[in-house]
């Protein structure tokens, strides 16, 4: 691997993978991850994971080892990416509620896994701190602050100024700002204030306000503007963001199990 492409992975920051999650990774633990800004997936069917493993080869995988196979199964599943040359740079991790310490024995030494054997408890802001710790630790989230996603084309916004209705589409947005281009094109100019945004992302309406920080011109011939969202945005409407942020990429990973 060359040192351009490993400081570019570290720029754009690492997928993060649960094979075979438990209810509580599916409801909770997910949306306090993307929260904190990292880029996690859900992997229910574990047959299909070393797929994934191929096509994202840098990614962090969580195996829980409570569901999905039986202990010699997943004892085989380990074995098999370790073994496999394409897969040298996937870094597994094991979550168990099982808090046996010949089980946590056997994964950390006889198999190594990177990122170690987390003990699930019921709390679950413990546990997601433990996994936090590691995905910190593994620099998950590279050099990036916020995560960012490529939208559809059918998410959509509109605003009324002194112009009237002004409709556009977003291009990509994170949970504090987006890319948009605008129509009509009214050449907003730097530190302009677009009060009362409405965001469509995919069946929720969010309701933001925005200062344009920056346009550039693309080969369209239009001009695609970045809008920084209020510091004061409420908690819930970034949360609604979040949510989308969250069905969208598990919305492509689907498209690849598929």
């Amino acid at each position: 691997m060359s040192a351009d492409s490993r400081e570019q992975d570290n720029d754009v920051g690492k997928k993060v993978f649960f094979v075979a999650p438990n209810s509580v990774v599916q409801k909770e633990m997910m949306a306090d991850l993307v929260h904190q800004e990292y880029e996690v997936h859900l992997v229910p069917d574990v047959t299909k994971a070393k797929t994934l493993f191929a096509k994202y080869p840098d990614c962090i995988a969580f195996l829980n080892i409570d569901d999905g196979l039986s202990e010699e199964g997943w004892e085989a599943f380990i074995r098999e990416v370790q073994a496999d040359p394409v897969l040298q740079r996937v870094r597994l991790g094991i979550l168990t509620y099982n808090s046996d310490p010949e089980l946590a024995k056997k994964y950390l030494m006889e198999y190594r896994v990177p990122c170690g054997f987390i003990k699930l408890t019921l709390n679950r802001g413990e546990s997601t701190a433990i996994v936090l710790k590691v995905l910190e630790a593994n620099e998950a989230r590279g050099r990036r602050r916020y995560l960012r996603i490529q939208c559809r084309e059918n998410t959509r916004l509109n605003f009324r100024d002194a112009w009237g209705l002004i409709e556009g589409r977003v291009i990509d947005i994170s949970s504090v700002g987006m890319a948009c281009v605008l129509d009509p094109d009214k050449a907003w100019a730097k530190h302009s204030v677009i009060e009362s945004i409405q965001l469509k992302l995919n069946a929720t309406v969010c309701m933001v306000n925005g200062i344009v920080m920056g346009s550039r011109r693309l080969e369209r011939q239009e001009n695609l503007y970045v809008v920084l969202f209020d510091p004061k945005t409420a908690q819930a409407q970034r949360d609604k963001i979040r949510n989308y942020i969250q069905w969208s990429l598990q919305t492509a990973i689907d498209a690849d199990l598929a």
